[in-house]
């Protein structure tokens, strides 16, 4: 198979096979997270503080107290990986061409220099945030094949893409179905993973809020 068959079938049958996925494993999982539903709270509430679930959202999205100043590897390079992750995804040109063929929708994208500092700084974050779960006998003991699984899924993307963009290594056409075939893996991986906290971080903040303000604990 020529690199071009082989970039052919990756922006084909396997990108579409894996959305596909993505798209049932995300509805299958937030199905089994709001199917639990909630037992009847049967305790008067010890206080009236509506809006506790958005509080809890924005006040848990930054560290807390002293963190900081005790973790500052996993804070800094938490917010450096998720914010370059961010800013690659959605604003650099032929992924907003991607999402316009999908949903119609467009946006203005950012300059490639701005782009390619964005992938830099997030796989350098991977980077040291992985040395550093090494390193740490704590984060070490806890960490298992997930951890290590959902880091390299995230990380392959980001790598091939700015490989196939920069012509290094392989042949273009070849790592840029290599590219897509590490997005594909990403896509599956997702729903079935700790990676899944993509979309259940904000809908567990809110619970938690929700649940400490009428506890009387509202943050």
């Amino acid at each position: 198979m020529s690199h071009l068959d082989l970039l052919t079938v990756a922006r084909g049958d396997v990108l579409n096979w894996a959305l596909l996925l993505f798209i049932a494993g995300v509805v299958l999982r937030l199905f089994e997270i709001f199917g639990l539903g909630r037992k009847n709270d049967l305790a008067r509430p010890r206080a009236a503080s509506p809006g506790s679930g958005s509080r809890s959202i924005a006040t848990r999205s930054f560290p807390p107290e002293g963190m900081l100043k005790r973790d500052p590897v996993t804070y800094i390079g938490g917010y450096v990986f998720h914010l370059g992750l961010l800013v690659t995804i959605f604003f650099f040109a032929p992924h907003i061409e991607f999402f316009r063929s999908m949903t119609s929708l467009v946006w203005p994208g950012l300059p490639t220099a701005l782009i390619d500092a964005s992938v830099v700084a997030a796989m350098v974050a991977l980077g040291v945030l992985l040395a550093h779960r090494l390193n740490n006998p704590v984060k070490r003991m806890l960490s298992g094949a997930g951890d290590y699984l959902a880091w390299a899924a995230t990380l392959l993307p980001l790598l091939t893409g700015y490989l196939a963009y920069h012509h290094l290594l392989l042949e273009y056409t070849l790592m840029l179905a290599l590219h897509l075939f590490s997005i594909a893996l990403l896509l599956v991986l997702l729903p079935f993973t700790k990676l899944f906290h993509a979309f259940s971080l904000f809908i567990s903040r809110w619970y938690n809020g929700d649940i400490a303000g009428k506890k009387g604990v509202a943050a």
